[in-house]
């Protein structure tokens, strides 16, 4: 098995489909571990603003096995499937972490640069996961989270009914 974290977002009704997805998630991963869900400004483009969680979780799916599962999960709630990466969501889903994992597998970027660009993914990892280690530069996300300019991309944490 191995652990991951992905990161879930929405800004279209997320009380609403944050639950669904991760109802589905547990089902296809078994058991998670959720961080605090933040609410943060849409990132490259106007709109209502992003609910967004981590969740850490185990699996014997491949990267590629895992993504194809996650995209049909954010079909199932209202994504299209020809939706541009700075639009609205009902749900959107992404692979983190996958182990050590890094570089191009199966398509996916891994680790997600994400974790070390934005407050939405970076503040929620480093509350799940402090002392882990990113793949790559090896620092702990408590350290990384400690040195980002949390004032660039304020959020504020949301009460989520799961």
């Amino acid at each position: 098995m191995t652990q991951l974290f992905l990161g879930l977002g929405s800004n279209i009704e997320p009380q609403r489909y944050l639950p669904l997805g991760l109802a589905e998630l547990e089902s296809l991963l078994g058991p998670l571990r959720l961080s605090p869900v933040y609410e943060g400004a849409a990132i490259g483009f106007n709109g209502a603003p992003f609910w967004n969680l981590v969740v850490e979780a185990s699996t014997s799916l491949s990267v590629g096995e895992l993504q194809v599962a996650l995209r049909t999960i954010e079909y199932a709630h209202g994504r299209p499937q020809n939706a541009s990466r700075n639009s609205p969501r009902s749900l959107d889903i992404d692979i983190l972490i996958y182990g050590e994992l890094s570089g191009v597998v199966d398509g996916v970027v891994l680790p997600r640069g994400e974790i070390l660009e934005n407050a939405f993914v970076l503040r929620p990892l480093a509350e799940l996961a402090p002392d882990d280690r990113h793949p790559v530069n090896g620092r702990t996300y408590s350290d990384l989270w400690n040195a980002y300019d949390a004032a660039a991309q304020p959020l504020q944490a949301v009460a989520l009914e799961v």
